[in-house]
């Protein structure tokens, strides 16, 4: 069985909780039936940022999700998480596998067909690809790479493709019909009023039955 066995790839952001406390949005969104959150706050410190990631690796538990840090292998190993997301500039996915054992996931951002493919070759056991979407949060990562290039990084590649970017309800099911596993997403879980709903809302999209082909 696959690793990756969730659709829905929540990453975090603390500055788009509205005001909110960024664990009791997590655990919104859990209870809406979110199984996987990506801990994603570069700008903490180190000892916060573990002070958080232990209190995220208890919530996750609670709701049998899993959950990976950003690019800090050091602190998903701490904390007993299941894996980490490395970025492009980050620790090649290999040697992140070899600190972390097989049994945890190792997934990659990428941003382009060439990023794409060397972290599959690296071992990656999924990729987020985008952003596919204008969206403000990706801007720097240049032009979105749209739907076309979202399919042709799926066609390329055996492991799963989760689409990034601007990622809504209304084009979920285009991202979907292009091939992609599954979506990931930031402020439009994070930011919602009832991040609950909002969860439930994306899954019933992603549920198998409900895909368009």
């Amino acid at each position: 069985m696959s690793k990756v066995d969730f659709p829905l790839y929540l990453i975090t952001d603390r500055h788009q909780t509205v005001g909110r406390d960024l664990l009791a949005v997590v655990e919104e969104a859990l209870a809406g039936g979110v199984r996987a959150i990506q801990l994603r706050e570069k700008d903490l410190f180190p000892r916060e940022l573990l002070e958080l990631a232990r209190a995220m690796r208890e919530l996750t538990d609670r709701y049998g999700a899993k959950l990976l840090i950003n690019d800090r292998v050091d602190v998903a190993l701490a904390v007993g998480a299941d894996g980490v997301h490395l970025g492009e500039a980050s620790i090649p996915a290999d040697v992140a596998q070899r600190l972390l054992g097989t049994e945890r996931l190792v997934g990659v951002s990428c941003h382009g067909l060439k990023g794409a493919l060397a972290a599959e070759r690296l071992g990656a056991d999924f990729i987020t690809f985008g952003p596919v979407y204008p969206t403000p949060s990706k801007a720097a990562y240049g032009d979105p790479v749209g739907v076309e290039q979202l399919a042709e990084a799926v066609g390329l590649l055996r492991i799963p493709v989760f689409a990034l970017g601007g990622i809504s309800r209304g084009n979920t099911s285009e991202v979907m019909a292009a091939g992609a596993a599954g979506v990931a997403l930031i402020s439009a879980i994070i930011s919602a009023g009832n991040p609950t709903e909002e969860a439930r809302a994306f899954l019933s999209l992603l549920a198998p039955e409900n895909r368009t082909e």
